[in-house]
């Protein structure tokens, strides 16, 4: 090969050299738990948001966590994903991370990924573009400039197309997606950011019957590759998908097991599901 060629070859357009990618964190789940959360405690101007609080989320494991307005769902979140700093107690990721010595961007790169109630893409770019942002890939200057999509990473693009279900509108822009498509695409860009655990709050928010059904689908299809924790209160979907459910009150577990365990415990009904444990929280 003449010099001339392993230059070309060196800055083909498709290609994304090694050294500018960032490395893979390693996450050690010799226990066979991901995240670990132990005597947690955050007040906020007195109120007990989170409350002695043990949680254990095993890997690739689908687990949903329900729990009135103010029980600690949202807050646990933050602290998981280094937006709120707590009073006390410690949360690991594997048996060698300590998030709490993290910023939210280090947790991000180590894997962990959150979406939120209200959508949050690119609406003025493609499907395409908005997975193709979401790769991780080294953001500094000097490698965004040189970088193009190698064809391992277009390939990876095209199967989570192909699992969010939206390789049809993948040169749409994302503006004019419907609100579930727009869901599903967000979860699609944590999947394209090679997230391992993933924290979803409230999925099925405003979406019709049919796109429930489907994202109770695409859930359940990433629990084993994936960890998916889901916050909703959307007690038939909940069931459609649950395996262990946690049910947070004044910031502690009040109760944890499978759905028809926890629509018999009486101080679930008594709290939270009410006098009709079928339907929607109380």
């Amino acid at each position: 090969m003449s010099a001339m060629t392993q230059i070309r070859e060196t800055f083909r357009r498709d290609q994304v050299w090694s050294f500018l990618q960032p490395a893979q964190a390693s996450v050690d789940v010799s226990k066979d738990i991901l995240l670990y959360v132990e005597d947690l405690n955050v007040s906020f101007d007195g109120f007990k948001a989170i409350n002695n609080l043990n949680l254990y989320i095993n890997d690739g494991e689908l687990r949903c966590l329900i729990g009135a307005n103010g029980a600690g769902k949202t807050t646990l979140m933050d602290i998981i994903t280094g937006k709120t700093e707590p009073d006390s107690g410690s949360v690991w990721f594997g048996q060698t991370h300590n998030l709490l010595e993290q910023d939210e961007a280090a947790i991000a790169h180590l894997g962990i990924g959150r979406k939120f109630q209200k959508p949050t893409v690119f609406e003025e770019h493609t499907v395409f573009t908005n997975l193709e942002l979401s790769l991780k890939t080294n953001k500094a200057v000097l490698p965004t400039l040189f970088a193009r999509l190698s064809t391992q990473q277009k390939a990876r693009i095209q199967e989570v197309l192909d699992t969010i279900g939206l390789s049809e509108q993948q040169d749409q822009m994302a503006g004019s997606l419907s609100h579930g498509q727009k869901q599903w695409l967000e979860i699609g860009m944590l999947l394209a950011s090679d997230s391992r655990l993933l924290l979803v709050d409230e999925p099925v928010a405003g979406m019709t019957a049919e796109e429930t059904e489907r994202t109770a689908e695409l859930l359940t299809s990433l629990a084993g590759k994936h960890t998916v924790v889901v916050v909703e209160h959307d007690m038939a979907f909940v069931r459609s998908i649950a395996r262990t459910v946690t049910v947070l009150h004044q910031g502690s577990v009040l109760a944890e097991g499978t759905m028809d365990e926890i629509q018999a415990n009486p101080d679930v009904i008594e709290v939270y599901l009410g006098e009709d444990p079928e339907g929607e929280a109380a």
